[in-house]
């Protein structure tokens, strides 16, 4: 459990930098917290990825 804490902490910050002003910052920020978000929770970095960009593409 120790070692989550510092990889939420990290996706906190990441999640506050997501903010982008093209499709293509906000789509490469999604892609970097789903990725990161799917290796924490051990899902797969690249699905996490795939999905985290086409949120972060579509959300303004």
């Amino acid at each position: 459990m120790r070692k989550l804490k510092p990889a939420f902490l990290a996706l906190g910050l990441l999640g506050l930098a997501a903010c982008g002003d093209t499709y293509l910052e906000r789509g490469a920020s999604g892609a970097a917290i789903g990725a990161g978000g799917a290796a924490v929770t051990g899902g797969d970095p690249l699905l996490g990825a795939v999905v985290g960009g086409a949120v972060g593409v579509v959300t303004k």
